[in-house]
């Protein structure tokens, strides 16, 4: 049993891993001492004779991601890989299993949204909000966008409108409002999305529609979401929590490899885009300050071995 093990293992070289710092309360922590890193983009370096699905040169990601990735070379068995694309912007590959995949599951999960419909989130300027924004318009859903007041956000409003957002509007716009009355031509909200909490998740709420629902998969101002008791009874808000690791076990790994192909199929189609900064491995103390938001605000931090 000892060899075959060895026998179906591959030695995979890695390429680019993000820098993916986890802050606050996280029910899953590697043992410390660990190696950093989370997901990336390999080649396949070497295989055991029993390997049959991948050759030396082919591109991999771990499926599901799996902690350790910041090293030169994994040893690992080969269902633990997803082979992809060489055709795929690598910056790409090495990205698109978590943020990107916690977008299209937000979206496809909870309730069934059609073409015409709208969805409302906070956060819009993440990487999971662009995502959201950019899979939305594929579907034909109108997306309304709350972002944080922050120096430069005029800037920041202006990229995040070029992609395809249909409402922006900063959270000091939205102090006292009349919400219906900013729709214009868009309905009101069946799915809304918070990863923020506190204050900016009650925006959120404040513009679904009867029975909407708000799913949270974060938590970044660190303060609980309130929700009024009218919002339940008058407005039947349902409330639901999201969490990408959960799809991620090896037994439900097969289910979430089409959709990463769907996702990777959009960026080679230029329909699926976001901002990533490539970073040598020798600077990765910089990369990981800029990545927890000590040096303002960054594009995502991946790391080139």
């Amino acid at each position: 049993m000892g060899l075959m093990v060895i026998l179906l293992k591959s030695i995979i070289k890695m390429l680019l891993c993000t820098c993916f710092p986890v802050t606050g309360v996280y029910p899953v922590r590697p043992q410390v001492p660990a190696v950093a890193g989370y997901e990336g983009v390999g080649e396949v370096h070497s295989l055991g004779s029993a390997v049959s699905n991948l050759e030396v040169g082919d591109w991999v990601i771990p499926s599901p991601p799996s902690f350790g990735t910041w090293q030169t070379y994994i040893v690992k068995e080969e269902n633990a890989w997803h082979k992809i694309s060489k055709g795929i912007p690598m910056e790409y590959a090495a990205t698109i299993t978590v943020n990107p995949l916690t977008a299209l599951c937000m979206l496809e999960n909870f309730v069934e949204l059609t073409s015409g419909d709208a969805i409302v989130q906070n956060g819009a300027t993440s990487i999971v909000g662009q995502c959201i924004i950019q899979l939305a318009k594929i579907k034909g859903v109108s997306s309304i966008n709350i972002i944080r007041d922050r120096p430069g956000s005029e800037e920041v409003q202006e990229k995040t409108k070029k992609l395809g957002a249909d409402l922006l509007y900063t959270e000091s716009q939205l102090s006292a409002k009349n919400f219906k009355s900013l729709l214009g031509d868009i309905p009101e909200p069946l799915l809304g999305f918070n990863c923020i909490g506190g204050d900016s998740a009650s925006l959120v709420l404040k513009f679904l529609r009867l029975g909407g629902t708000m799913v949270t998969y974060g938590g970044m101002a660190k303060k609980p979401v309130t929700v009024s008791t009218s919002s339940f009874i008058f407005k039947d808000i349902a409330l639901r929590g999201f969490w990408l690791q959960k799809l991620m076990t090896s037994d439900r790994t097969m289910v979430c490899r089409p959709k990463i192909d769907y996702l990777l199929r959009l960026v080679q189609d230029g329909k699926l885009k976001y901002e990533m900064e490539l970073v040598p491995f020798s600077d990765f103390n910089i990369a990981l300050d800029k990545a927890m938001g000590k040096l303002g605000s960054q594009p995502k931090q991946v790391i080139r071995f």
